[in-house]
């Protein structure tokens, strides 16, 4: 039987991140703090606000907490299956090189803000690790650990200083065409991996997400409640208390000397990395008893997570549809409150089609594609 709690993660998941992009699409605001330009009225300052404490820099990493566990048990259940070792490893290589491949038509011809590529880098990178001992792991997030908390200090002290409020967001302007996008994001695309991979903490959150997996917290999250719990209150109660000084900023409730900023970021950035997981745990725990005091929820939830590379690329691909100006050029016009409202009707829409789906018996397209690719000389190998 299927795992609830992943899915319910990754729906609710998708939510985050589809309010988290919005506002970089906001092509004609100025300045931009580090994922969103600075409001404009009393409304725009408290959506700022909400989505610095809770949204920015804590919704990629409990995407990449998901990805690390869903390639751990992956890997997981092909073994259990009796699929040789050396098969199961080149099956996550193909998955790899197939998420690089995902993501580099999302980025370049659909325009969305993607992370694909980098999960499918990370996967060449950490896929030898999913089959080491647990102690091996857990000697790897701790020195994956520590040269982040090197790297990133230096990395955003150097660098944040550099960036104007102009060069932040997605770097469209009104004349924008279509075929700027592709040739600018063609360029970028190798650039935003590496950028990704060094600024933000996402080896140390995936490697936690693979150890994660051999305990199968989220498999049996009823088994786990007391660790699930603290990991909540912990990782949360971090999370807003490093994210306050940089909400306060971004939301013009303080004016700091610049030097601080730099590490106001980098703050927010590394106690974002507890937001992620105790949103996690905190999904987990909910889906102890969801189906029974919430099934409905639960249902529109877990429909979407079990969909969610569809719809992670449904959200993007509206974004740029409604907002860029190689399209409609919403973001032109609206404001933070306005893209907040677009976000998540953006996430409703998709929930109601993977519902749609489910009712069907359907899988989504695109993750379907997915397994389809991997799995496609090998028809007796488990695609769930």
């Amino acid at each position: 039987m299927r795992s609830l709690a992943p899915d319910l993660g990754r729906g609710f998941m998708l939510l985050l991140i589809v309010i988290a992009h919005a506002p970089v699409f906001l092509f004609m605001a100025k300045p931009f703090t580090l994922t969103r330009p600075l409001g404009e009225h009393w409304l725009d300052d408290i959506v700022n606000l909400v989505g610095l404490l809770f949204v920015d820099n804590r919704a990629y990493p409990m995407f990449a907490a998901l990805f690390g566990y869903g390639l751990a048990a992956m890997a997981a259940r092909q073994q259990d299956k009796g699929v040789p070792v050396t098969e199961v490893k080149r099956l996550l290589r193909r998955r790899s090189w197939l998420l690089i491949v995902f993501g580099f038509i999302h980025l370049v011809f659909i325009g969305g803000a993607d992370i694909l590529a980098v999960y499918g880098i990370s996967g060449l990178i950490l896929g030898w690790l999913l089959f080491k001992p647990e102690r091996i792991q857990r000697r790897a997030i701790i020195v994956i650990g520590l040269v982040y908390m090197v790297i990133i200090p230096i990395a955003w002290v150097t660098v944040y200083p550099i960036l104007t409020g102009e060069e932040l967001g997605m770097g469209y302007t009104p004349s924008h065409t279509y075929l700027l996008l592709v040739s600018e994001h063609f360029i970028a695309f190798p650039v935003m991996i590496w950028i990704n991979l060094l600024l933000y903490p996402m080896l140390f959150i995936i490697t936690i997400g693979v150890w994660s997996a051999r305990k199968r917290w989220l498999d049996h999250p009823e088994r786990f409640r007391t660790q699930l719990k603290r990991i909540t209150i912990g990782g949360i109660s971090i999370s807003l208390i490093g994210a306050l000084p940089y909400a306060l900023t971004g939301a013009n409730m303080w004016h700091p000397e610049s030097g601080l900023i730099s590490w106001f970021v980098i703050v927010h950035i590394m106690t974002g990395v507890a937001g992620g997981l105790g949103y996690t745990a905190l999904i987990a725990l909910f889906s102890i008893s969801a189906r029974g005091t919430a099934p409905r929820i639960t249902q529109a939830l877990a429909s979407v997570g079990r969909r969610s590379l569809t719809f992670y690329i449904y959200q993007e691909a509206m974004l740029v549809l409604l907002l860029s100006p190689v399209a409609l050029g919403l973001g032109g016009v609206l404001d933070s409150a306005g893209v907040f409202v677009i976000a998540v009707l953006i996430w409703f829409s998709g929930v109601c089609l993977a519902v749609w789906l489910e009712k069907r018996g359907w899988n989504g397209p695109i993750d379907a594609l997915m397994r389809r690719l991997i799995y496609r000389e090998r028809k007796g190998l488990d695609r769930s």
